[in-house]
């Protein structure tokens, strides 16, 4: 039976609810999957068949335990199967090409801060966790959110994943790591 590790970063609880997301065709599909966030466990890929990394962006970066883990961990994943997953509100904004290239650039600057080349990369939206910010961080999102024309309604959080396409992403993972121990 095939193993995954899917390592997360979250800031406010979003990229958390993802993971978990991801695990579920993987298990129906016969895969194990183990759910580490990063900073906590240190999980060694060596143990797996195949590696999934999900962080958020805030501020223009990843987590920084997700950075040093890749760093510290990447060529024992190298040569598996393995994806990234960049969770940021920005991908609402696809027709935006000053956005795009913004997410494009962080990916890019990731790669380069740990040396890991994954060969799938996804791009997900995430979630507005107003319930989650304090005063200034709510009044900050607001904002940004007005601008991208994201909800405004402070009095509730708002989801924008697309969880019908993370679960195709999933299955396809998960049946690539099958053929490749087939």
């Amino acid at each position: 039976m095939s193993q995954v590790l899917i390592l997360y970063g979250t800031t406010d609880g979003h990229t958390r609810k993802i993971a978990h997301a991801i695990a579920q065709p993987l298990s129906q599909l016969g895969i194990r999957t183990s759910v580490v966030e990063a900073g906590g466990l240190n999980p060694q890929p060596c143990q797996y068949d195949g590696v999934i990394v999900a962080a958020s962006v805030h501020a223009g970066r990843y987590q920084k335990a997700v950075e040093q883990w890749v760093r510290a961990h990447k060529d024992e994943f190298d040569a598996k199967p393995s994806a990234f997953l960049s969770v940021c509100l920005g991908v609402l904004q696809r027709s935006d090409l000053k956005v795009q290239a913004d997410l494009d650039a962080i990916v890019k600057r990731f790669k380069a801060m740990t040396g890991w080349r994954p060969p799938i990369v996804k791009q997900v939206a995430g979630a507005l966790m107003y319930s989650r910010y304090n005063f200034l961080k709510r009044w900050i999102m607001k904002r940004i959110a007005a601008k991208a024309g994201g909800a405004t309604d402070v009095t509730r959080d708002h989801e924008y994943t697309d969880w019908t396409e993370l679960r195709a992403f999933a299955e396809d993972f998960g049946r690539r790591l099958q053929s490749r121990a087939a």
